[in-house]
């Protein structure tokens, strides 16, 4: 005859206690880990900030750097910077998934292929002594072969010459379309033109296949292919074209570039009282 202790009811007991208490033990250490764990995402974005526009200073933490950096909202459709900061925005792959502030993209736009853009987007201003933007920093974001290819594009003053280009999240396969990582390749991005001198709003930057003839008419508009990795390539090219067009950032640098001409702040801002123009280098 079995004791009560090894009965079915005991047995039970037991094991609905054990959920029970990990249950709360793995609760309790969500909620407790949670600041650390955004604190952590956060340095990691401001870190992927930095490097894309090349401001490193190992005396510095990451925070005193990015005190040079001012984050703005931008309404993607009008090309304005938003009156008021919103949070929400900088996180805008949630921002993406949430119907109540992004859009489904048709076939035919979709170039990146991400499916859903968000409304208003996060970008981000190192600014001169003088005012004017030393360096524009953008958010982009594309399918490759495998994942979606999460990054920053730095621009110079003039919003045409290339800064920075880094990756901070894909899943491209390691040797080939994870190429994209390498430092050689993303240094070769530096200097590069985003638009031909008379199209500034289709971008002619692009991934070709090969390496490029520097001595060739359009090398500054052309960055060395990829071996092995044509499709991860081709992503890469429709991000750019994708997110320096009118569907993306293209419509706040055009409003940049008229603000700084004419002096008119309120292009490029939705408020009535808007202060000093950032002004733009001339090419």
């Amino acid at each position: 005859m079995s004791s009560n202790k090894d009965s079915i009811s005991r047995t039970i007991i037991v094991a609905v206690v054990l959920c029970v208490v990990c249950s709360v033990v793995v609760s309790a250490a969500a909620v407790m880990l949670r600041p650390m764990q955004q604190f952590n995402m956060d340095q990691d974005r401001k870190s992927n900030i930095l490097r894309a526009a090349g401001i490193v200073d190992p005396s510095k933490t990451v925070d005193e750097l990015f005190e040079q950096i001012t984050t703005r909202i931008v309404d993607l459709q009008t090309g304005q910077f938003t009156e008021e900061f919103i949070p929400e925005a900088e996180n805008f792959q949630r921002a993406a998934n949430d119907a109540s502030m992004s859009r489904s993209l048709s076939r035919s736009e979709d170039i990146a292929s991400i499916k859903r853009q968000p409304l208003k987007m996060p970008i981000y201003i190192v600014e001169a002594d003088d005012g004017s933007i030393e360096k524009l920093i953008l958010p982009v974001h594309g399918y490759g072969l495998w994942s979606t290819m999460y990054g920053f594009l730095a621009l110079e003053g003039d919003l045409n010459t290339v800064a920075g280009l880094g990756f901070y999240e894909h899943a491209e396969t390691p040797g080939l379309g994870g190429e994209i990582d390498n430092p050689s390749w993303r240094e070769s991005w530096v200097g590069k033109q985003i638009f031909s001198p008379d199209d500034k709003s289709t971008p002619a930057l692009r991934v070709i296949r090969g390496s490029v003839d520097t001595s060739a008419r359009g090398a500054e508009h052309r960055i060395d292919g990829l071996a092995g990795a044509t499709l991860t390539a081709n992503g890469v090219t429709h991000m750019i074209q994708f997110w320096l067009g009118d569907a993306g950032f293209g419509p706040l640098l055009a409003n940049l570039r008229e603000a700084s001409q004419s002096g008119d702040a309120s292009i490029v801002e939705s408020d009535d009282d808007a202060d000093d123009v950032l002004e733009v280098d001339e090419v």
